[in-house]
């Protein structure tokens, strides 16, 4: 049966989300379809242009993604604590850019004055999208619709795009945050549509290794900061060079030949985890489909089961067995 939003997507909780959306259709959202001939490369430039245009609108930071051939993956971070911060004239402006405001709110955001009965509805009104704005379904929306507009259009057909709900998985702590991410910009080397990470097209990680070459980090994403501390600033609780050497240890071992045989330089990172090499690749592979909506260590997932008052959770015993804490 599927689960309502409000049991998977929670702030107390965690503000790392992953999400998947795919096709519907057998026409491919990027790419090109061997059956009809057609090449619809394209398209991957839509998705990876809307994510960066919603990331500078949403109170709601990218931290991976990967544009595939029929669907894509994407971890989201939610910054509530910026969005909280936004005066109300931000909140309407952001929201403009998405759709269309109020009456109120345009005469508002023009200066004129309002009175008591206008602001309250007004402030109902800025509440509401505030909200909306550090919402991950809104955000799925937002990315999806126009894709699937114009993907229509361009194919003249009418009729669903993607499927009718995209997949949410709620990363709970650091083990799964980086073996997520990992999983994530691994799709193009499992899918043997690439053989390095810095030739995986439509990916963070080929952004970041590109950003890396000029001693920088790309704007578009959410910054891998180091490990994590008090006065650490907004990024991911990674070192730029440690998560680099990781990807790129665990795409060479995605090569079927090399599956038996694990090399022993394995990157500092993962003794740090807690997760030992073997496990590591197998969550290279399998990540997806070993865990439903709620992945972490057998701990986090015990303590977000109270908060979200759920009695069981599958993949409990895969959490147990790959996130929880083990000897290295």
């Amino acid at each position: 049966m599927t689960l309502p939003r409000c049991s998977q997507i929670s702030l107390e909780t965690t503000p790392y989300y992953h999400c998947v959306s795919r096709c519907v259709r057998r026409a491919f959202l990027c790419g090109k379809d061997t059956q009809s001939g057609k090449n619809y490369e394209h398209r991957r430039h839509w998705i990876e242009a809307r994510i960066q245009k919603l990331a500078g609108i949403f109170a709601i930071d990218i931290a991976a993604y990967a544009v595939m051939s029929n669907h894509y993956h994407i971890v989201l971070y939610i910054d509530s604590n910026t969005a909280k911060t936004w005066p109300d004239t931000e909140v309407i402006h952001r929201w403009q850019e998405l759709f269309s405001t109020s009456i109120l709110a345009q005469r508002y955001i023009q200066g004129h004055t309002l009175d008591h009965s206008e602001m309250e509805k007004l402030k109902e009104l800025v509440a509401l999208w505030r909200e909306r704005l550090m919402d991950i379904s809104w955000f799925m929306r937002c990315l999806n619709e126009p894709i699937a507009r114009k993907a229509n259009a361009e194919d003249n057909c009418t009729g669903r795009f993607w499927e009718g709900r995209f997949k949410s998985q709620a990363l709970l702590d650091e083990r799964a945050l980086a073996a997520c991410m990992a999983y994530v910009d691994l799709n193009p080397i499992r899918a043997k549509m690439a053989k390095t990470p810095e030739s995986s097209d439509h990916t963070s990680i080929q952004r970041r290794i590109h950003a890396a070459t000029s001693g920088k980090q790309p704007k578009e994403l959410l910054p891998l900061v180091g490990d994590e501390r008090l006065s650490m600033p907004k990024g991911l609780p990674f070192r730029l060079d440690h998560y680099l050497a990781l990807v790129d240890w665990s795409g060479q071992h995605l090569d079927p030949r090399k599956r038996s045989a694990i090399s022993e330089n394995a990157p500092p990172i993962l003794e740090r985890l807690g997760i030992p090499p073997k496990h590591w690749l197998y969550l290279n592979r399998y990540f997806e489909n070993r865990f439903k909506s709620l992945v972490g260590s057998a701990e986090s997932i015990l303590q977000a089961c109270i908060q979200l008052h759920k009695r069981w959770v599958h993949g409990i015993r895969d959490c147990r067995l790959y996130l929880s804490a083990a000897p290295y």
